[in-house]
């Protein structure tokens, strides 16, 4: 299926975090930061003249709808990638949030620094290039699947891209190394916690997922994978 080849095309963004030498670079001019869980990074209407090297944990990156509740407009951010990086080099206010999913540590650079060492490493302003050109892809993708999915295969392909970027492979499956409310995932995929809660138990009694708690584990990836339709 054509969306799961696109999703195996993006988590193959381990080729584009940062390297060692990358890392060091970001690191000599950024300032280290520690954020415990459920903390806001940044905030829409923020200036945004800085961006940020994820070191350690995961960022879900947000808007807030009408009444206030959390509508997800992006992939998780996870360790080993930048992100803050189109509004900064656009030079404009941030139009989202960025809020921790666990404990995270980044690096935060300003603007003025970030651009120099992009002039002075033009390998990184590739590597920021390209990391940009997937996440547009991405995001295309994002709202293909709200227009022409039914929410099983929203929520299942989200499963799948989850474990295969914040996975732990077990001896009886994929287990997702973040533990997500079933509100969290509903703000990923478009619906209501409700059909999310109802959802995972249909999928837990086929036997594609194991649920313990707010811990899944992926059991059966051909079962799943079979919802996104």
């Amino acid at each position: 299926m054509e969306d799961l080849r696109n999703m195996e095309t993006f988590n193959n963004i381990e080729a584009l975090v940062l390297d060692e030498a990358e890392k060091e670079v970001i690191k000599q001019v950024g300032t280290k930061v520690t954020y415990p869980k459920g903390q806001v990074i940044f905030s829409a209407g923020d200036v945004a003249n800085r961006v940020y090297y994820i070191e350690s944990g995961y960022v879900k990156i947000y808007k807030l709808n009408a009444d206030g509740r959390k509508v997800n407009v992006g992939s998780i951010r996870n360790p080993g990638e930048m992100m803050g990086l189109a509004e900064t080099l656009y030079d404009g206010e941030r139009t989202c949030f960025a809020g921790t999913m666990s404990d995270v540590t980044v690096y935060v650079i300003a603007k003025k620094d970030f651009l120099e060492i992009m002039t002075d490493n033009h390998y990184l302003s590739i590597k920021v290039a390209r990391l940009l050109g997937a996440r547009m892809r991405e995001a295309e993708s994002i709202i293909h699947e709200l227009v022409c999915w039914q929410v099983p295969g929203r929520l299942a392909l989200l499963l799948l891209k989850i474990g295969e970027r914040c996975g732990i492979e077990t001896d009886d499956g994929t287990k997702i190394n973040l533990r997500l409310t079933h509100e969290e995932i509903a703000s990923m995929i478009g619906t209501s916690r409700q059909t999310v809660t109802s959802l995972l138990n249909t999928f837990k009694h086929e036997e594609s997922i194991a649920v313990e708690g707010r811990e899944i584990k992926i059991t059966d990836a051909k079962k799943l994978a079979s919802w996104v339709v």
